[in-house]
């Protein structure tokens, strides 16, 4: 007898549209260029179709999480500091994670929907559904970073207001006076969310 999988996949198979290869599923590599004080990501457009998200959904979470501001212009996103294509690969790689991957299935053939004022991510391929806001708690509880303790960490980009910026698990944290590219040591003194602001302990 064929396994589920298997079957899944043949019956997949005879609905058009429906993408039945997770390798098939495959997010642009943000391009990026720096415009005075400003990152542009210039394929901002054609990663949100790629997604199947609208623009203002995607461009929302991104601010959130790289704690600044921004808009968006034709096809492109811009934010205000310093980013690398490396963190903003990191936050649309979250997104993805959170807002399109199916958790049961794991295929990106998704949509969110709201049910009752809770927003749902519901898949088309296999039926599963899930409340998104559930998800997102559940992975902040794991407490990768805390308050009170120090952590190295790899200064990724410069934000707005000058602040170094660190990624570790799903935090975004914000060490000041320290320069792009510099390895640190720094102490947890807030977390708000998926942001944890820290002082400089040491700095290699």
């Amino acid at each position: 007898m064929e396994d589920y999988e298997a079957l899944l996949d043949r019956a997949l198979g005879q609905i058009p549209g429906i993408v039945t290869e997770k390798s098939r599923f495959v997010v642009p590599p943000p391009k990026t260029f720096s415009e005075g004080r400003t990152t542009v990501l210039d394929n901002f457009g054609e990663i949100a179709d790629v997604l199947n998200r609208d623009v203002d959904h995607l461009m929302k979470f991104l601010l959130q999480e790289l704690g600044t501001a921004g808009k968006i212009e034709g096809s492109r996103a811009i934010f205000q500091g310093s980013f690398s294509a490396d963190v903003l690969k990191s936050q649309i790689d979250d997104y993805v994670e959170e807002y399109v991957i199916c958790s049961e299935c794991g295929r990106p053939d998704t949509h969110l929907i709201k049910s009752e004022r809770i927003l749902m991510l519901r898949c088309d391929a296999c039926g599963g559904h899930r409340p998104v806001k559930k998800r997102r708690i559940r992975m902040e509880t794991k407490k990768a970073v805390q308050e009170g303790e120090v952590y190295e960490l790899r200064i990724d980009a410069v934000g707005r207001k000058g602040d170094g910026i660190a990624k570790m698990d799903k935090y975004t944290i914000f060490v000041p006076n320290v320069a792009k590219g510099s390895i640190v040591k720094a102490k947890i003194k807030k977390i708000s969310g998926n942001l944890a602001f820290a002082e400089l302990v040491e700095q290699s």
